[in-house]
């Protein structure tokens, strides 16, 4: 089982306070906290081999360009995949949007359809949304019950023959509600659509193996992943990699240009264009090496223990309500909460007055933030380094929020 005592010691920030107060961190759904070796890699980089990738035959770019390449390999192997099928973008809304813009543009067209489901953040939903509006298709939406599980029973009502594309989320960002993803996938290729996975959330906390899934595109955040902020990849089977156009044309994307015409690289560089963020690439692959020390059965085991934790005792509160199922098989650690007459930003205020950070908001999935009835929620979420004490620290932060509203 893990140790998340020892596994904070890792962890640079969460050893110190923060402007004089101590910091329980509480949320990881927003951006994990970095590992003292991602940060070293990061400044290693620069430090002793900073140059550019694939263009030098200077020995400082070959070293440059020989660690690029391992980080690309180390994604690949993370998921499951060919080294040509990684393609590094700055986060997972890009690798989105990339897809949308290019396979998307290519086998959308009028009268088309295209499948979200409401569970998932905008980043895998507005370029959905946006790419039917461009193409007049139909926009479809699978829905949640009240308890943020997605109601499949309506699943072959809703993919049907029209359907091109199916977009889900691998974990929900705001409930931690985790989707049966095979029966999606399934259901998608039994009429010939193609899907798309939204692992930001998910992947660090479950794994995530695109054989067994048999998806066909997939998008990751590095950092959500105890890696970088700025840096994340797409996966793509080859042969959609290889019909698709690219996305932004540049350096490093082209095979030959003259004044009429132009061929692009091959796979990945094809949607490269341009310089890449070389050192977020290389501390990216030592996150996921750090990361992959752990089973991933532990660290779900983990997170569902804090949640089961979290849930006993803010359940003990008259007016607190919370949000989600309460089957834990379905869930990661994400507790996402409201309180009868105190705005979800007030609640997060009064947290951090004692250095308990939180998130409020909408947590950029309005649409299911209004399935559920609300303007905004207050979220806990957990990762490998959260303990009991972090737990604790935000029941006392709540029973503060009740002294000072008078609950």
């Amino acid at each position: 089982m893990l140790n998340p005592e020892n596994i904070k010691k890792d962890f640079p920030l969460l050893q110190k306070p923060v402007e004089g107060k101590p910091l329980f961190f509480l949320d990881s759904a927003s951006t994990s906290q970095k590992p003292r070796v991602v940060i070293e890699a990061l400044r290693d980089y620069y430090e002793s081999s900073n140059a550019n990738v694939h263009r030098g035959v200077y020995r400082l770019s070959e070293i440059a360009t020989a660690k690029f390449d391992e980080a690309r390999k180390i994604c690949a192997d993370f998921v499951g995949a060919a080294f040509e099928e990684i393609i590094f973008t700055r986060n997972a809304t890009e690798a989105a949007n990339l897809v949308a813009y290019t396979y998307g543009e290519m086998v959308v067209n009028e009268g088309d359809a295209v499948v979200v489901t409401a569970l998932e953040h905008h980043s895998n939903f507005l370029p959905w949304q946006q790419l039917c509006r461009r193409k007049g298709a139909e926009f479809r939406v699978i829905p949640v019950d009240e308890n943020g599980l997605l109601m499949l029973d309506q699943l072959e009502n809703i993919i049907d023959h029209r359907v091109k594309i199916v977009a889900v989320t691998q974990m929900s960002n705001v409930v931690g509600t985790m989707p049966d993803l095979k029966r999606i996938i399934a259901a998608a290729h039994a009429v010939g659509a193609k899907v798309l996975v939204d692992a930001a959330q998910g992947a660090s906390h479950l794994g995530f193996d695109v054989q067994d899934l048999d998806t066909d595109f997939a998008v990751f955040t590095g950092h959500k992943m105890l890696g970088p902020t700025g840096i994340g990849f797409l996966y793509g089977k080859r042969d959609l990699l290889e019909q698709m156009p690219p996305f932004m044309f540049g350096g490093g994307m082209i095979k030959e240009v003259s004044a009429l015409h132009a061929t692009w690289a091959d796979l990945p560089a094809k949607f490269e264009g341009g310089t890449p963020d070389i050192g977020g690439a290389i501390a990216l692959g030592v996150a996921l090496k750090y990361l992959q020390q752990f089973s991933f059965e532990d660290i779900l085991a983990h997170d569902r223990e804090l949640l089961a934790y979290a849930l006993d005792k803010f359940g003990q509160k008259v007016g607190v309500e919370l949000h989600g199922t309460s089957d834990l098989s379905q869930t990661g650690g994400i507790l996402s909460f409201a309180i009868q007459g105190v705005h979800p930003h007030d609640i997060a205020s009064i947290f951090a007055d004692t250095g308990v950070a939180i998130r409020a908001g909408h947590h950029c999935a309005m649409p299911l933030i209004q399935r559920m009835g609300l303007a905004a929620t207050a979220r806990l979420s957990f990762h490998i380094y959260n303990t009991k004490e972090d737990v604790d620290a935000a029941f006392a932060a709540l029973e503060n929020v009740y002294k000072i509203f008078k609950l």
